[in-house]
């Protein structure tokens, strides 16, 4: 658990340092940082959108009755229901958990040009519990997703199961390997690697995630509240 009594921005630096040190030796470059917003305040997420890379919300109306736009990239991070992906198109500057064809080809259909960045979100754990197009059906998602004119894929998303580390780094090493192996299918570069959160990310970014979604090691322990 982070300290609470540290600052903001003291707790920001610590997950940065915490990323450097797990990423040495790595070839994965540069390791995005974004700050999971779920529940947060609009004066938070404007606070933190200084300090990181980008922020990420789960739920579109959270987004909506906020108001206040962060100057840094905002991008849905949760899941998207179909019904609701012409407000997410006008709100979000990616949409990281496309999940199926049916949303892939709504989305495509609410997106005016240019292209809008996506990810794939791949159910790497296995569980039931967790969203994302199991390893079998993704080359379909894939190639739906390629298909899709006003969509921009620009890698692959992951929820980590809540396991040992042995587990957790076998999800994060399967969801490489997908990427591999989209890299040779499509021919692009797919660059992101979107995995790792408060209590695994270190884990993530040794497996090559190439964007962590951070919320409790930055905000401390989840408030509830209208925001």
């Amino acid at each position: 658990m982070p300290d609470t009594t540290a600052s903001l921005a003291e707790r920001v630096a610590d997950v940065r340092s915490r990323i450097a040190r797990a990423s040495r030796g790595q070839e994965n470059g540069a390791v995005e940082l974004l700050a999971v917003v779920k529940t947060r305040t609009a004066q938070e997420v404007l606070a933190v959108a200084a300090l990181v890379d980008s922020i990420g919300d789960n739920r579109v109306q959270e987004a909506e009755r906020r108001g206040a736009r962060p100057d840094c990239p905002c991008r849905m991070i949760g899941h998207l229901q179909s019904n609701k992906v012409k407000k997410a198109a006008a709100l979000f500057d990616s949409i990281d958990s496309i999940d199926s064809t049916a949303l892939a080809l709504a989305l495509n259909s609410a997106v005016t040009s240019p292209p809008m960045p996506v990810l794939i979100e791949v159910n790497t754990s296995g569980e039931a519990s967790k969203t994302g197009v199991t390893p079998e059906a993704f080359p379909q998602l894939l190639d739906c997703v390629l298909a899709c004119g006003h969509l921009r894929l620009d890698g692959l998303m992951t929820i980590g199961p809540n396991s040992d580390e042995r587990s957790v780094r076998a999800a994060f090493a399967l969801l490489r390997r997908t990427a591999e192996d989209a890299r040779q299918r499509s021919g692009l570069p797919l660059p992101v690697l979107s995995m790792g959160m408060s209590g695994d990310f270190e884990w993530a970014v040794m497996e090559g995630s190439t964007r962590t979604r951070i919320g409790t090691a930055i905000f401390g322990p989840r408030t509830y509240h209208n925001v």
